[in-house]
């Protein structure tokens, strides 16, 4: 039953969104062209814009590609892990997956958006960011609390923050095509050759496609210390082979709006490295991940007051672990998972006047599992989100606030489900500049949300449990932010932040009599200072120097109980200080960066004890890049020597790091 239903509400949907469309369609022919025509120039420039950390009334962290490639970063974790006030969970190796949690509130609360539409995994509720490459992205920006942003969709605001992966458009100037080819290559048996060619069919219609292969053995050396013994060995099961592709088709009709299609694959095997115990660290896990999404998107600006945004998405995910074992009474244990999502939204902007705006946005999804398990509840999953958001900008003060409605309803085959869900959000942020002439800001935000047990949490044999709550937060922000150029032939940026997350119901695995089950039984308050300093010093017409640094103080206590030896402690993997810093220099010969990033200590288990510790641990790297123009064609070189000292360290108790390992890159645009 709530299957057909469901399809009715689909093509409902669908009709809905075309309706959309069609009516876009039909405003942008009508009116005045010429004014038309200029106002979609408008939108395309607002568009390329990058986005100011520093006018933000809520925090915001911004890194463009030539950041990116001044760094010499190659990976999408490499640069998530230079914001402040983020952890990335990194099991090792080079196939490791990789996770993002934003002030210690957990890779749950943490939406990951790719081209403005967000990811979903309603298995974990957790995206893996190692399964995209750097190579395309144009853009990195990772907000946190309510966005200024208000014109985007509902599920953008149904998260305690948000990294916002943006790809980048082919730009026809002088011909109908640009490419770009290139190798990367390094330590333990690292090769990655990838392509990427654009063309554009006629002024109104492009394309460009991407592919890329990376295989690697990850069989690294390392050091474990236990006690007064030093153990040497090599990591085994680290292997990885995955293969990425991607196409795009990016239709400009001017007054009638732009579209942009996008179809993506994803299909990979790796190894799962063991965790290293009394020297052991035996694995044969093995994952096995096809992941397969088409998305559209489309945009139109009617006339000066109204504006149109609407996307549709479709996901497929599988994933097959197996586990070589004896402990198994077939040898083996195979562990197959399915899961589909149907997606569609639409957002309005509505600017009365200039400075006020207002947008609502209408999000619907339906999420679907399967598994090989005999007792499978095949559930499924319903869900709608209304944002109605406002916007007031004045010569000195900014105001955006926010009401996000949530209504959620399950269905399963077998068993109990649980209760419908429904819920009311409000955010607001406010920023204020006392004097114009200074660019220096005051602001501050507040933001109340949730996030609902995943599939797992709900259904996952002997350990789900269907009547867990939602996992609540709300969170209090107060910073300042400051920019300018306090001598001659220097800029400076600034932003410090200071706040409070109260996190309650929190959903974990505790011990029963017999077995582990999920529970609603945490409390956890977070309250930490984020700062930003980055600095640009011209030496000569030729020569610049960048300086850049992050610093997270942050404690992150357990305060469920005060009968319990873990109340007030740290919450486990979450560091009291994090930071990291680099120095660029860029000169016509030679462009060197060096950068390093620290983490203090940690514990692995809610209690606070020695043996529960993590060590601390910086890491150097060291990149040199230059590019050589070739006449019509560009070649880049780059080398890396990655973490300088050799120093093992651990993210993951058990779970050791590489050592010093290298990285070369040459890359060919055309």
């Amino acid at each position: 039953m709530f299957y057909r239903n469901f399809i009715t509400t689909r093509r409902y949907l669908l009709l809905i969104l075309a309706g959309w469309l069609a009516w876009g369609s039909l405003l942008a022919q009508s009116g005045n062209d010429t004014v038309q025509v200029h106002q979609l120039q408008e939108v395309g420039i607002y568009g390329q814009a990058k986005p100011s950390s520093i006018r933000s009334a809520a925090p915001l962290q911004v890194m463009d590609k030539k950041e990116m490639e001044r760094l010499g970063l190659q990976e999408v974790s490499e640069a998530v892990k230079r914001f402040s006030g983020v952890s990335v969970k990194d099991y090792g190796g080079i196939g490791g997956l990789k996770t993002v949690s934003i002030r210690s509130m957990g890779a749950q609360h943490t939406a990951v958006s790719y081209d403005g539409v967000v990811l979903s995994d309603c298995q974990s509720g957790q995206v893996d960011i190692g399964r995209f490459s750097l190579d395309n992205v144009s853009l990195l920006t990772l907000s946190v609390g309510q966005a200024d942003d208000i014109f985007q969709t509902a599920r953008m605001a149904a998260s305690a923050g948000a990294l916002n992966i943006k790809t980048a458009a082919p730009q026809f100037i002088d011909k109908k095509y640009q490419g770009q080819v290139q190798l990367k290559g390094g330590s333990f048996g690292q090769i990655n050759p990838s392509l990427i060619y654009a063309h554009q069919f006629s002024r109104s219609l492009s394309a460009s496609v991407t592919a890329d292969w990376m295989r690697a053995d990850g069989n690294y050396p390392f050091r474990l210390q236990n006690g007064d013994q030093v153990y040497a060995g090599k990591r085994t099961n680290t292997d990885i082979q995955s293969l990425r592709t991607e196409l795009n088709l990016y239709a400009d009709w001017l007054r009638h709006g732009t579209l942009n299609l996008k179809a993506y694959y994803f299909d990979s095997e790796r190894g799962l490295p063991g965790s290293v115990i009394l020297y052991n660290d035996y694995s044969a896990e093995r994952l096995f991940d096809k992941t397969f999404f088409t998305q559209a998107f489309y945009e139109n600006r009617f006339s000066e007051q109204w504006s149109l945004r609407a996307n549709l998405k479709y996901n497929w995910a599988y994933n097959r672990y197996i586990d070589v074992n004896n402990k198994y009474e077939s040898g083996r244990q195979v562990d197959r998972y399915t899961q589909q999502e149907y997606y569609g939204s639409a957002t309005a902007l509505y600017q009365p006047i200039r400075g006020l705006s207002f947008s609502l946005a209408q999000d619907l999804s339906y999420n679907t599992l399967e598994n090989n398990f005999a007792d499978c509840p095949y559930p499924e999953r319903l869900t709608s989100l209304t944002a109605l958001s406002g916007q007031y900008r004045h010569r000195h003060f900014s105001v955006t606030t926010s009401a996000l409605g949530t209504y959620i309803t399950e269905e399963v085959t077998s068993g109990d489900r649980p209760a419908d869900r429904r819920r009311l959000s409000p955010a607001v942020s406010l920023s204020y500049q006392p004097w114009l002439s200074q660019n220096f800001r005051i602001r501050a935000s507040y933001k109340d949300i949730f996030r609902v047990p995943t599939f797992n949490d709900l259904y996952y044999p002997r350990m789900g449990n269907t009547t867990l709550r939602p996992e609540k937060a709300r969170q209090y922000n107060a910073g300042l932010t400051w920019m300018g150029s306090p001598f001659s032939g220097t800029f400076v940026r600034a932003t410090v932040d200071a706040y409070y997350n109260k996190v309650s119901d929190k959903i974990v695995a505790l011990p029963t009599l017999f077995i582990w089950h999920m529970m609603n039984l945490g409390e956890v308050d977070i309250t930490g200072v984020d700062a930003t300093l980055s600095t640009e010093l011209s030496l000569s017409d030729e020569v610049k120097l960048l300086l850049s640094g992050n610093y997270t103080y942050q404690k992150a206590i357990d305060v469920t109980d005060p009968g319990d030896k873990n109340y007030k402690d740290q919450i486990p993997y979450t560091p009291e200080h994090t930071g990291n810093a680099s120095v660029s220099i860029e000169h016509p010969w030679v462009n060197l960066s060096y950068s390093l990033m620290a983490t203090s200590d940690r514990y692995m288990l809610p209690q606070n004890i020695e043996d529960n510790r993590i060590s601390g641990y910086t890491e150097h790297t060291l990149s040199a890049n230059r590019t050589f123009s070739l006449g019509r064609c560009k070649l880049r070189l780059q080398a890396e020597l990655i973490n300088l000292t050799d120093k093992t360290y651990e993210v993951i108790k058990w779970y050791p790091m590489p050592g010093r390992s290298y990285r070369l890159l040459a890359r060919i645009n055309f």
